[in-house]
């Protein structure tokens, strides 16, 4: 497996489909050798701004998600 150091510069646009979300963004993608003793990983790194962003965006397709599912009309007791 190559591990990578991946630092997110920008989040440019979300969408889904099929089950994924997709994310287009400007990152600094670098090897990175493993850490000898633990499994190797990849790393991304972001910023406390760009980690806002994420979530702001996660939380929209979600929504989108959410509003694809059918409604159901059991269990409502009311």
């Amino acid at each position: 497996m190559k591990t990578h150091q991946i630092e997110i510069q920008k989040f440019k646009a979300a969408t889904n489909a099929n089950g994924l979300v997709l994310f287009k963004v400007d990152a600094l993608v670098a090897p990175k050798a493993p850490v000898e003793g633990i499994e190797p990983s990849s790393i991304i790194s972001l910023t406390e701004a760009n980690a806002r962003v994420l979530m702001h965006l996660l939380k929209a397709q979600i929504a989108e998600f959410d509003a694809k599912k059918p409604k159901s009309r059991h269990g409502r007791h009311g």
